[in-house]
């Protein structure tokens, strides 16, 4: 299913934070240690109206896939262009599991998802079941007032792992990195570390989980009315 995935969920929360920053610095840092809190979806408070117009963007797409996750409908494909926005504190935490810093603003991506419904039909019905997405690539801008706007981009492959229709592992396999010297270089060391030790990837199970609990229960009036 951020920004590295800014990831599956991601892709999934691309398919997809606080009031104001401050606030979400302050709850970021009274959280115990550990604590992986929400990093890929959304923030537990009001979100921005930018936020708020790409979460109502991506309604369509939500729909569709909770309607596949929670079917047996397997034909065709799902394909989607996202949008996301994850604020600096987002990323800071995110890239900081791997001891890695996060000095810039926060990013704008875009994806195009594309998810064949029998995949997910089958993560959810199969004792055991591997989801193995396409590589993907994921576009995104940094603005700055002072330096306007830094774009970059990275492939992932994500693949997550099901139990009983629970996801209990996955694996982002980070590809190709396209981005200035900085940015590159943070990137390249959090997701070089990631495909050897999965300490991002973590992210990927959450988010996952939430979103075919969660964030499919908002929206099951919809995707159950067109089954």
């Amino acid at each position: 299913m951020k920004p590295v995935t800014v990831l599956l969920a991601s892709m999934l929360s691309l398919l997809p934070l606080l009031p104001a920053e401050q606030a979400a610095a302050e709850t970021a840092a009274t959280k115990p240690a550990g604590d992986s809190g929400s990093v890929l979806g959304d923030p537990d408070g009001p979100l921005t109206p930018e936020e708020k117009a790409e979460k109502d963007a991506r309604q369509a797409c939500k729909i569709d896939l909770c309607r596949a996750f929670h079917s047996k409908e397997s034909t065709g494909d799902i394909a989607c262009h996202v949008i996301k926005s994850w604020r600096k504190e987002q990323l800071v935490k995110l890239v900081g599991k791997v001891k890695v810093s996060w000095p810039y603003e926060g990013a704008h991506c875009s994806t195009d998802l594309n998810i064949k419904r029998g995949d997910l039909v089958k993560a959810m019905s199969e004792p055991k079941a591997e989801l193995q997405l396409a590589q993907h690539k994921v576009v995104c801008s940094i603005a700055s007032d002072k330096q306007g706007a830094t774009d970059f981009s990275f492939e992932l492959a994500p693949k997550v792992f099901f139990e009983n229709g629970k996801a209990v592992k996955a694996e982002a396999h980070w590809g190709k990195i396209e981005a200035p010297t900085l940015i590159k270089s943070a990137l390249w060391t959090a997701t070089a570390a990631d495909n050897t030790v999965n300490i991002l990837s973590g992210s990927i199970v959450e988010e996952v989980n939430t979103f075919i609990g969660k964030r499919c229960d908002e929206v099951k009036d919809q995707w159950a009315a067109k089954q």
